[in-house]
């Protein structure tokens, strides 16, 4: 199973820890490999970029966001673009 979760980046032990967005099997670990890097989000200055294109694959493919990926991908309105492409390919 995949899912889409955060992957830390920066430095070491640095409280101002950036993240990337990744699609990564499930039996992975944090900093594991991945399949495919999304997006990017920095909690401190509350900027993100997300490769949409990208994640309307994975989730069509049955991907399973975490927590708080899922909070960000709502705040972007990913699933309002995901659920009317779904509509699109029902009519």
């Amino acid at each position: 199973m995949v899912k889409l979760r955060l992957k830390r980046c920066g430095r070491k032990q640095r409280a101002t820890s950036v993240y990337r967005i990744v699609a990564i099997d499930v039996r992975s670990r944090r900093e594991g490999r991945d399949l495919r890097k999304v997006g990017f989000y920095d909690p401190i200055n509350n900027q993100t970029y997300l490769n949409i294109p990208a994640i309307l694959y994975f989730l069509e493919k049955g991907a399973q966001p975490t927590g708080t990926v899922y909070d960000i991908l709502k705040k972007a309105g990913v699933f309002t673009e995901f659920r009317r492409l779904n509509q699109m390919q029902i009519n």
